[in-house]
This record gives C-alpha cells, sequence and structure tokens, in this order.
C-alpha cells in the first residue's frame, strides 16, 4: 500500500466464510483495523441455493431467500463469536450480510476509496468460498486497496496431514 495514505482508512473490509482462509484473513484485517484506527467490516456473502436465476424460478423464492439470510447471520455471527469471544475485536465493528456472489458482494461494499478490502487468498484446488476466484475477482475491480492474505501455515499443516491419513482401500475382486 506505498503511496497510499492510509490515514485517511475509515474501513477495512473483510470476507467472512468461516474457512481458515477467511479467518487468518479476519485477523489480519483486526489487526490492520486498530492500527488505522479504522472500522472493521467483516462481510458475509451469501447466494439462495441454485443461485439467483433459480430462486427467481422457484414460488417459494421469498421464504427461501429470507432463511437462507438469516442463516448467513447466524453463521456470521457465531464466527465473530468464536473468534473474538464476548470482548469484540477491540475496534469498532459492523459485520454485515451481502446477497451475492462473494466477489462481487466484497467488491460492491469496499466501495470507497479509502477503503481496504481484505481477502483470503485461497490455493488453487480447494473448494472455499473465499478461494483464488474471488480474491483475483477482489483484485481486479475494486476500487480501494486490496490486500490478498496467503493461506495460514497450520491451513498447509492441516491439508498435509488430511492427504496422509486418506485411506486408500484396495479391493480384492476376487473377494466379491
Amino acid at each position: 500500500m506505498s503511496g497510499y495514505d492510509v490515514s485517511a482508512v475509515a474501513r477495512v473490509v473483510v470476507g467472512v466464510s468461516g474457512s481458515l482462509g477467511s479467518v487468518t484473513a479476519l485477523r489480519r484485517a483486526t489487526s490492520l483495523a486498530r492500527r488505522l484506527g479504522a472500522e472493521l467490516w467483516p462481510v458475509l456473502a451469501w447466494e439462495p441455493p441454485g443461485g439467483d436465476p433459480a430462486a427467481r424460478r422457484s414460488p417459494e423464492a421469498g421464504p427461501m431467500a429470507a432463511e437462507c439470510q438469516r442463516l448467513a447471520k447466524q453463521r456470521l455471527a457465531a464466527v465473530l463469536d468464536e473468534i473474538f469471544g464476548a470482548d469484540g475485536p477491540g475496534v469498532p465493528m459492523r459485520a454485515v450480510v451481502v446477497r451475492g456472489a462473494p466477489g462481487r458482494a466484497l467488491v460492491a461494499t469496499a466501495d470507497r476509496e479509502n477503503d481496504v478490502l481484505v481477502v483470503g487468498a485461497g490455493r488453487r484446488g480447494l473448494q472455499r468460498a473465499f478461494s483464488g476466484r474471488v480474491s483475483r475477482h477482489c483484485l481486479a475491480h475494486a476500487v480501494c486497496p486490496v490486500l490478498a492474505v496467503p493461506p495460514s501455515p497450520l491451513e498447509s499443516e492441516l491439508l498435509s496431514v488430511h492427504r496422509r491419513n486418506t485411506w486408500h482401500l484396495r479391493i480384492d475382486p476376487r473377494g466379491l
């Protein structure tokens, strides 16, 4: 962020999904907001099952969307409570739930030039809501600086352990 007036930062917007990558990004965003004296805006983006086109065709679209939004708010509150506990983040915070694809929702929320957008930079092949696809979208379309936070070393270690512990069963066709 060289050449950027950090004293003018009013909001640090961060994508939160509950994944390890988004938790790492949330911790980095909280630290950044604290250092800059900015407000922290954790954002959880949600879409109805099948996306908006499918929801528009469904007669149950209204109640289903309301339930999806309620569950998204509940998930964001649970993640924030798990990370910060009762003490909170130690900075002013406004948690936001946005309907839409994660990349678009984050860019739309961090819509001021004096915002900073923080996203988890997922690894290729991980099935996460905030994968590399989302961070690339934010880097390409945001009007403010974007901080793409690499996965934590813990995430890499957990994936390595998972791979080592995956069972590869050999089936003997003679026994069938």
